[in-house]
C-alpha cells in the first residue's frame, strides 16, 4: 500500500441540551458540546473523506472536582485541535503506522502540556475514526472488510507483546452479530416510576421518561446502574429500588452492571460496601443476574499493586476498569491485579480497542479464565458518533452494549431536516420516525439492529451535508 496523509481537517462544534439531567458521577450533564471533525485523506484510489464526532464530557476524562466545566471543555477542544492538526503533518505506508506515529506525538504533547493520557489520547481517536471511515470509503468497504482484509497493516505486538505475529483477523468475529442488546443506562437522578414524576417534571416529546416506561416501551432485559460510594447507604437504598422495579418487570433473564464512577477511595471500602451488597437479603438474590461491576475505585488507585491487588480476594464479584484504560499497557497490568477486563468506548481508540479484544480473545481460548471486554457509553448520539460506535462494539463481537444516549437526548431532533432525513433513508433499521416526526433510535425487545452500520463504510451510512447543522466551524488545518 502507498503512503497515507491527512490533507485537510475542519472542526464543527454544536452545543446540546439533554432532553433529562444525566448524573454520572461528581456531574450532572445537562446540556454539552458535541463536535464532528471531517477530514480529507490522500490515500491510493484517491481523496476521500471521512468524519468522526463525539461529545465532549465533562468530568469524566478528567474527574477533577476543583476544575470547572468550561475549562475542561477548552482542554478536550485543544487535545482535539492538536492531534488533528499534527495529523496533517504525518505521513505514513499503513494505517495503523500512521496511528502509532500520530500516538506518540500527541503523547509527547500531552505530557509537555500536563493533559493525562486518557485525555489526549481521545484527539487522537477521533482522528484514528475519520480516518478509518476515508479509508472505507476508498477501498468501497467497511470497518469489518478493513480488519479483515489486512490493508490497516495491523502489528497487535506494538500494542500487546504477546500478540506479536498474531492475526487480528483469526481473533475477530468473522461474522459480526447483526444485533446488540441494550443496555439500559439508570442515571444516578433517573425517575425510577412513573408516579415520581410530577406535572412540571413530565415531558411531552413521546419518549419514556422513568425506567418503568423505558421497560415497558423498549423491552429492555439489561440495565447499567450508576451508584455513589461516597454515600453507601443511599447507594444500597438506591440498588434495592431499581432491582426491585427491574426484578418483576424485565423478566427472568434480566441481567445488570454496575457502574462505581470510581468513587471508592480504596479497595477495602468497596469490599466493604460489596459485603453489605451479598448480606442484603434483598440484593443477594440478585446477584445471578450481575454481569459486573465497573470501575469501582478511583483511578489514582485501580491499577497501584499496593492498594488495589485483587488476589486476596478471591470471592469477588467480576470487576473491570473503564477510566483506568488510558494506555495500552494498562489492560495487561489490570489483568495481572486480578481485574476481569475492560470496556470498549470509541473515544479511547479503534486501533487500541481492536488489540484488546484480540488479546482478550486469545486469554481467553488458552485457559480457564473468563475475561470481559464490554460495550459502554458516553451519551453517545447521532448521526455520526453513535453508528461509528455501534458498528465498532459488533466488529469486535461485543453484544451487550450501554446505550444511554437516545434516553438523555430526543433522537435526531437537535438537527436539521436533511441530516435527519438522510440517516432515514441509510438506517432503516437503526431509526424510525417518532411521534413528533422526528427520528429516533429503535430499541424493540431490548435489542439494536446493527445491520446497516455494519454495511456502511464506518457506521454512517451517507455522507452527511454537515454545512446545514448550526455551529461554529473550525479550519485546523
Amino acid at each position: 500500500m502507498t503512503s497515507i496523509a491527512v490533507k485537510t481537517a475542519d472542526l464543527l462544534r454544536v452545543d446540546l441540551n439533554a432532553r433529562l439531567p444525566f448524573k454520572y458521577g461528581i456531574v450532572t450533564m445537562v446540556q454539552v458540546p458535541h463536535v464532528f471533525l471531517r477530514v480529507q485523506v490522500e490515500t491510493p484510489a484517491g481523496l476521500f473523506t471521512g468524519v468522526a464526532a463525539d461529545h465532549l464530557p465533562p468530568k469524566w476524562f478528567t474527574k477533577d472536582p476543583t476544575r470547572d466545566v468550561a475549562s475542561e471543555i477548552e482542554d478536550m477542544l485543544a487535545v482535539v485541535t492538536h492531534a488533528a492538526t499534527a495529523a496533517t503533518k504525518i505521513r505514513a505506508f499503513t494505517p495503523f503506522r500512521f496511528w502509532l506515529e500520530l500516538k506518540t506525538v500527541q503523547a509527547e504533547w500531552g505530557a509537555k502540556h500536563g493533559h493525562p493520557p486518557l485525555l489526549a489520547q481521545f484527539g487522537t481517536s477521533l482522528v484514528e475514526r475519520a480516518l478509518l471511515e476515508a479509508l472505507a470509503r476508498s477501498q468501497a468497504t467497511t470497518l469489518r472488510g478493513l480488519l479483515h482484509n489486512g490493508s490497516l497493516g495491523m502489528e497487535l505486538g506494538e500494542v500487546h507483546p504477546e500478540l506479536r505475529g498474531v492475526d487480528a483477523a483469526g481473533l475477530l468475529p468473522s461474522s459480526p452479530p447483526e444485533s446488540i442488546v441494550c443496555r439500559h443506562t439508570v442515571g444516578m437522578v433517573d425517575p425510577l416510576f412513573e408516579a415520581e414524576i410530577g406535572a412540571e417534571a413530565r415531558l411531552n416529546d413521546g419518549l419514556p421518561q422513568s425506567l418503568e416506561a423505558s421497560i415497558d416501551v423498549y423491552g429492555l432485559r439489561h440495565f447499567k446502574l450508576k451508584i455513589d460510594g461516597n454515600h453507601p447507604d443511599a447507594a444500597l437504598g438506591r440498588l434495592k429500588a431499581i432491582l426491585g422495579l427491574i426484578g418483576p418487570r424485565a423478566g427472568r433473564d434480566y441481567a445488570f452492571t454496575v457502574d462505581g464512577n470510581e468513587s471508592f477511595s480504596t479497595a477495602g471500602a468497596f469490599r466493604d460496601f460489596w459485603s453489605r451488597v451479598e448480606a442484603d437479603p434483598v440484593l443477594q438474590p440478585a446477584l445471578s443476574h450481575l454481569l459486573f461491576v465497573e470501575q469501582p475505585l478511583a483511578r489514582a488507585v485501580a491499577l497501584d499493586a499496593a492498594r488495589a491487588d485483587l488476589g486476596d480476594w478471591p470471592a469477588r464479584p467480576p470487576i473491570i476498569i473503564d477510566e483506568s484504560d488510558a494506555e495500552p499497557a494498562d489492560l495487561r497490568r489490570a489483568l495481572e491485579l486480578g481485574y476481569a477486563g475492560t470496556s470498549h468506548k470509541n473515544c479511547k481508540g479503534i486501533f487500541k480497542g481492536v488489540a484488546h479484544a484480540c488479546l482478550i480473545r486469545r486469554r481467553n481460548l488458552a485457559g480457564p479464565a473468563r475475561l470481559l471486554h464490554s460495550g459502554e457509553d458516553l451519551c453517545n448520539v447521532g448521526p455520526v458518533a453513535l453508528p461509528q460506535d455501534l458498528a465498532a462494539q459488533a466488529v469486535l463481537g461485543i453484544t451487550s452494549v450501554e446505550r444511554n444516549g437516545h434516553h438523555y437526548f430526543a433522537g435526531l431532533s437537535p438537527w436539521p431536516v436533511e441530516i435527519q432525513e438522510a440517516m432515514l433513508a441509510a438506517h432503516p433499521d437503526l431509526y424510525g420516525r417518532s411521534a413528533r416526526g422526528w427520528p429516533t433510535l429503535r430499541v424493540e425487545r431490548g435489542l439494536i439492529s446493527t445491520r446497516s452500520v455494519l454495511a456502511a463504510p464506518f457506521g454512517v451510512g451517507a455522507e452527511l451535508p454537515l454545512e446545514c447543522i448550526p455551529g461554529v466551524w473550525t479550519h485546523l488545518a
